[in-house]
């Protein structure tokens, strides 16, 4: 009985196995120009994950407002080539001719900054997408994720684009996407108080389909 048991598991094991990377590639994501071409049509909340920050900074809130900071030994900042990518990624846009009518960014100095280089429009701070690591200030985990998820599944202005400059771990907590920093993160609002992830693109891909245009 245990032998057959043992060869039961092995043979479920072994289809998982062979099954597993098929079912992973039967619903293609969209081609990065597939994604550009809706994009210039508008409707799509873009959600940044802020640029590239000197990773030798820490976070240290240790009062309400810490996080407002842009000294380096209170909160981690952005770092050189992260500036220069943000304005870089900005171009970009611009070339791509992607509309943009609305910026928000969360208030922490990375993303503030980020938006600004991105140059896309005026930035507005938004608690909506506060860090979670301060989610306790602003009404807790739950209450930052249900105001993220809002925020992303209200459509944009007709016919342009909703970007959004924000932290990776509140993508993580509010939606199946993790971004990497200064990845864009297409979601697309459905009508009915939800959103759905459409694709992905890293700044670095950006620019170069900016470039190739």
């Amino acid at each position: 009985m245990n032998c057959n048991i043992r060869l039961e598991r092995h043979l479920l094991l072994l289809i998982w196995l062979l099954v597993l990377p098929f079912s992973a590639h039967t619903q293609e994501a969209p081609s990065d120009q597939t994604l550009i071409k809706a994009l210039k049509k508008g409707g799509y909340n873009l959600y940044f994950r802020h640029e590239a920050t000197e990773w030798s900074q820490q976070d240290l809130v240790q009062q309400k407002d810490d996080w407002l900071s842009c000294d380096g030994t209170i909160i981690r900042q952005l770092s050189e080539q992260g500036l220069k990518r943000a304005k870089r990624t900005g171009t970009a846009m611009r070339r791509l001719d992607i509309p943009v009518s609305e910026v928000l960014a969360s208030p922490y100095c990375r993303t503030m900054e980020t938006a600004r280089q991105l140059d896309l429009g005026d930035v507005q701070a938004s608690v909506d997408v506060i860090n979670m690591r301060v989610a306790d200030h602003f009404g807790g985990r739950e209450a930052v994720i249900k105001s993220a998820r809002t925020l992303l599944a209200q459509p944009p202005v007709a016919g342009s684009n909703r970007v959004i400059v924000a932290h990776g771990n509140v993508a993580q907590a509010a939606t199946p996407v993790y971004p990497r920093e200064g990845e864009m993160v297409i979601f697309k609002p459905d009508g009915n108080g939800n959103f759905i992830f459409v694709g992905r693109i890293t700044s670095e891909r950006l620019i170069h389909l900016s470039q190739a245009n």
